[in-house]
């Protein structure tokens, strides 16, 4: 059959191991896709790189636009990444009558809903497995695999620097500035780290996940999201103590009154799978109401394993490229218009169990004060470590673990502990899941 004829934008790391993998594999490819699927034409600003990666055996442009207005080309790859010139090209394509693959999570959490409406509109499909969790397929579980759940929640490490930076933190005692310049030193993290570290990274991806496993738009506006650079190694050592580990979760969780939707540090018993997916691994945990708890591991990031879910994405799009488009896989799951506009609940309205530690005063009585507020507010304590104060110091740390609770008790229960003259400075709270 005629082979189908890609237009690869962007290669760096990702479109090179895209472009590598293509070849090597050109074989098996070609017998489970049904026919050959060559890239064409690779458009990059930096022509010599381009030219070394493809080795001369492409056309190579630094002009993007050509690419996606070529009548030769039946799919684009948009590995550029970013939000702007990316969704020019993206909706270019499709208004040019092109299949898309995209592994830019940025670009769909933010204007998903826009390129996903272009694209039902004229007809054509826009895959983005690479987009989530690197070569997991974790989008094809949750669109085609879990079609028969109800999806109660899913809770996933989305992002490999964060959960390197916990993991040495946690071996190596060591506070959060110092692992971050390990992490970038060794690759594991950017320059510039901010997307990663701030959890606006993982919060992309959460926000992606939980539009297919709920049926409801992107809404990454209303995602909460907190990084991990305030987080301290005692808490960490605490929270060993306890039988739990941190780890940077992206959480989405269906509840009567709507659905939550947050990324933040979040302690997870030691026991759980989950809990020991270590070093830049990612790992996805859904709870579907028939199928029970299902947990999907591997590498969520790197040239090889990306490229292996951008190709996936490939093979399935020349598998369906003459389907009728009404009997094609919906793009979010369920059909577009049963897609429900179900609100993304403010955080104050999160119900969970939370993590506190308090710096006080070593007085008869402080404890007993606190534990009054927490039941004038509906919190129960679930466990507690008071730690002695060290030779000569007037100060101790108090450790509790919650129950779960309504965010807005917390924070005003929090309020007013911190108001409290024996208590010194801020409390810190971390969310807790038990994910069962």
């Amino acid at each position: 059959m005629k082979p189908i004829n890609v237009g690869l934008l962007g290669i760096g790391t990702v479109g090179g191991g895209t472009f590598n993998v293509l070849k090597r594999n050109e074989e098996e490819i070609t017998r489970r896709a049904g026919r050959p699927i060559r890239i064409t034409t690779v458009a990059d600003k930096n022509l010599e790189h381009a030219r070394k990666v493809t080795g001369g055996a492409v056309k190579v442009t630094d002009d993007a636009f050509a690419v996606v207005a070529d009548p030769e080309i039946d799919i684009v790859v948009e590995l550029i990444g970013g939000y702007g010139v990316a969704r020019e090209l993206v909706l270019k394509a499709i208004e040019n009558g092109k299949h898309v693959v995209t592994a830019n999570k940025a670009l769909l959490a933010v204007h998903g809903n826009e390129i996903f409406a272009a694209a039902q509109k004229k007809g054509v499909m826009v895959a983005f497995e690479a987009a989530v969790a690197g070569g997991i397929p974790i989008i094809k579980a949750l669109r085609e695999g879990l079609t028969a759940n109800r999806i109660q929640w899913l809770a996933g490490i989305i992002n490999g620097t964060t959960n390197f930076i916990l993991s040495e933190m946690r071996d190596k005692g060591l506070p959060f500035a110092d692992v971050l310049k390990e992490a970038q030193a060794l690759g594991y993290a950017e320059s510039d780290p901010t997307f990663d570290i701030e959890g606006v990274d993982a919060a992309h991806k959460a926000t992606i996940m939980s539009a297919i496993a709920f049926g409801i738009p992107m809404q990454f506006d209303k995602a909460h999201v907190e990084g991990i650079t305030k987080l301290e190694s005692a808490d960490i050592t605490y929270a060993e103590q306890l039988g739990y580990r941190i780890k940077l979760l992206g959480i989405a969780r269906r509840r009567d009154n709507g659905v939550e939707l947050r990324v933040h540090p979040t302690l997870i018993p030691a026991k759980r799978l989950i809990a020991n997916v270590e070093g830049a691994m990612n790992a996805v945990l859904v709870q579907g109401d028939a199928v029970g708890a299902t947990l999907y591991y591997g590498k969520g990031a790197g040239a090889e394993p990306t490229a292996s879910a951008v190709i996936a994405d490939l093979v399935d799009i020349t598998r369906l490229h003459t389907a009728d488009p009404e009997h094609r896989v919906p793009h979010l799951a369920f059909q577009p218009d049963q897609v429900q506009d179900i609100a993304v609940l403010p955080i104050d309205e999160v119900i969970t169990s939370y993590y506190l530690r308090m710096r006080v005063e070593d007085k008869p009585g402080v404890l007993a004060d606190i534990t009054r507020i927490l039941a004038d507010s509906d919190i129960s304590i679930d466990a507690m470590i008071q730690k002695e104060p060290g030779e000569g110091e007037a100060q101790t740390d108090i450790i509790m673990l919650t129950h779960q609770t309504v965010e807005k008790n917390a924070n005003a229960a929090i309020a007013r502990i911190e108001a409290l003259p024996v208590v010194c400075g801020k409390v810190t709270r971390l969310r807790l899941e038990n994910l069962q």
